[in-house]
This record gives structure tokens, C-alpha cells and sequence, in this order.
């Protein structure tokens, strides 16, 4: 478990970690990075690097949270790599259903195993899925989610790298949107943003605008027409706690 600075969260939490790169998305993987650093650090569960593993006792640490918290899992991984087994999926979502006071945030790129599996899962109201998409080849991975279980579905547009246009926002709850950045970040382009943000407010989707990026994302902040858009879905939020 960790305080995270991520915007739309409060914590994180890794019962699993490494992963392996399947799209443009991942050129600049900030949690490959982090974890070089982990391993550098002799933090044991980073031992193996970026190499995918399974945590065991890591599977106690929400039972031991005292107030509610919305949680990030796995920033550094992702639940529906092939390398992580349907049984120890299961038991994370079990943690989570055991959970009902805390909302886990679940994230990934595998669109197309999270809706193989979906039926294989207890989908409670405080576990929030969601899909990452950085650019329109990969737009595909938002009907993989909508087919799901999930009670709130939501996307990722970070790193946004290209024009997502026309997209489907039937039964998605939530947008979030944010450059890349880095030493050497890939351009967003406002226009994507403006798109999207216009998107989201035709189709009553509650939309986030993470931040610009960059080389410094402090100093490009995260206005976007002057104003901050930090809507989150609250209603279903009301429901999960």
C-alpha cells in the first residue's frame, strides 16, 4: 500500500506486479521505470524487476485499511496479464468484495481477457473497471469493457497520443484524459482533448482532465479552458461506500 499523487486516486495497491509492453501506450511505461528504481532500493517484492509476479501477502493489506479509501490496484501492473492466473484474479476480487467500504480502481490494457473472464468474477458495486486507450487503433478495447460485468466502467486516455473520435460512451460512467510525461513525452494535441471533453458532456459522462505532461507536468498544471475538470462519477461512488 501507498499514498499515491495520482489525481484520481487516493492510494495504490499491487497484489501483483510487472508486465510486458502490448501497445504504443507503453513506449515510456513509468511503471517500468519505477520499478528499476524499487529493485535498485533491495525492495524485496521488486526483486524480479518488471518480471510478472503474483503477491501472496499482499492480498491482507485492505483488511487492515481503518477508514474507506479509493484504491488504485495494481499501478504497477496489470490484474489481466496472461501471466496472471484466473485463480489469483479471483482472489483478488474477492479482497475487494470482502471490501465493500473501500472503491478499488482496476485498470488495464487486456480488454479482451477482462471480458473473457468477466463472468468468472463477482462484480460488487465498489470495484470501478476500466480500460486504457491512447489512440483510435486501440479504441476496439472500450466494447470489450462495455460487454462486462463491471457496475462502473471507465477510461483511461493516458498517454493520449492521438485523436480518439467518435467514440461509443454507452454504459461508460467516467473519462479520464492526461499527456504523457517524461524526458521525452510524445505531444498531445489540445484538440484531442477539447474533442473528448465535448464527448463526454453530449453523452453525460463525468470527465477528468488529468494534466498537459511534458518534461515538467508541474508547470504545464492541468487547466483545460481555463477551468479544472475533476468530475468523478459521485452518485456510484455514494453507492459503493
Amino acid at each position: 500500500m501507498a499514498q499515491s499523487s495520482i489525481e484520481w486516486t487516493e492510494m495504490t495497491w499491487n497484489p501483483t506486479t510487472g508486465c510486458t509492453k502490448i501497445s504504443a501506450g507503453c513506449k515510456f511505461c513509468y511503471a517500468e521505470i519505477m520499478s528499476k528504481r524499487l529493485q535498485a532500493m533491495g525492495i524485496e517484492k521488486y526483486k524480479d524487476n518488471f518480471e510478472v509476479r503474483a503477491h501472496e501477502a499482499s492480498l491482507r493489506i485492505p483488511y487492515t485499511w481503518k477508514h474507506s479509501k479509493v484504491v488504485f490496484v495494481n499501478s504497477m501492473s496489470d490484474l489481466f496479464h496472461k501471466d496472471i492466473s484466473l485463480d489469483f484474479i479471483k482472489r483478488v476480487f474477492e479482497v475487494m468484495n470482502d471490501n465493500p467500504q473501500h472503491v478499488f480502481q482496476v485498470l488495464t490494457k487486456r480488454a479482451e481477457r477482462l471480458f473473457e473472464v468477466h463472468n468468472e468474477l463477482k462484480w460488487t458495486h465498489n470495484i470501478w473497471m476500466g480500460v486504457s486507450i491512447e489512440n483510435d487503433k486501440v479504441k476496439y478495447r472500450i466494447d470489450f469493457l462495455r460487454k462486462t460485468n463491471a457496475k462502473v466502467k471507465f477510461l483511461s486516455c493516458e498517454p493520449l497520443i492521438g485523436p480518439l473520435t467518435k467514440m461509443n460512451l454507452k454504459k461508460i460512467d467516467w473519462v479520464i484524459v492526461g499527456g504523457e510525461s517524461g524526458h521525452t513525452p510524445r505531444p498531445m494535441d489540445t484538440e484531442w482533448v477539447l474533442d473528448i471533453q465535448k464527448q463526454c458532456e453530449k453523452n453525460d459522462v463525468a470527465f477528468f482532465f488529468k494534466q498537459w505532461g511534458g518534461k515538467n507536468k508541474k508547470v504545464s498544471g492541468r487547466l483545460l479552458n481555463g477551468k479544472t475538470y475533476d468530475e468523478m462519477p459521485e452518485l456510484l461512488l455514494q453507492e459503493s461506500v
